[in-house]
């Protein structure tokens, strides 16, 4: 894990839609150091399923720099991006430990682990697989790694037996009815 001098901090970029990638590498390109949190995501099309690569935060990236000394506006002219998250005439820092957390979180493959703790009778959405976009709500857990979900399909509860990385615990804001999520952002 590479660390930071006492003086280089990291901040937000805005990129083009779907061009995080891209201005990551484009950055690294010219030295500075990013992170790109990603994430799996089953995409349907044309009748078929297949897990995409994509942004853990859509449209964003981080990269690190030291705005005292680093060429730090060439990130705005940078393919890709849009522009830093600015306050006044300065880039918005990110709060120390933020990105650092975040970077302890990912695995060996490059993706963000979600780290929201599984209780049965959590209500949940089921974020890969031929199930995809599916709610249901938690029956048990089985060990650290894998949950029941019972899925309100058929006339009839469908019990669903997944890793819980694949899950992703639904907000108390609004209630959610078992069944097919419309419409939903990811």
């Amino acid at each position: 894990m590479d660390v930071l001098s006492d003086s280089s901090r990291w901040y937000v970029v805005a990129t083009l839609p779907h061009r995080e990638k891209v201005a990551a590498e484009q950055l690294n390109n010219q030295d500075f150091k990013t992170y790109f949190p990603q994430r799996l995501k089953t995409v349907r099309h044309a009748r078929k399923r297949f897990n995409r690569i994509v942004s853990y935060f859509p449209g964003y990236i981080f990269v690190s720099f030291d705005l005292n000394t680093d060429q730090w506006r060439s990130v705005n002219g940078t393919f890709g991006v849009r522009s830093l998250l600015m306050g006044g005439e300065h880039p918005l820092a990110v709060p120390r430990g933020v990105i650092e957390n975040l970077r302890e979180m990912t695995d060996q493959a490059g993706f963000l682990k979600p780290v929201e703790t599984l209780q049965p009778g959590d209500g949940v959405q089921v974020l890969t697989g031929p199930m995809a976009d599916m709610i249901g709500k938690i029956d048990r857990l089985d060990g650290k790694h894998r949950a029941r979900v019972l899925l309100d399909m058929l006339h009839g509860k469908m019990p669903l037996v997944v890793p819980v990385i694949n899950v992703s615990k639904l907000n108390d804001i609004g209630s959610h009815e078992p069944g097919r999520v419309e419409n939903r952002q990811f």
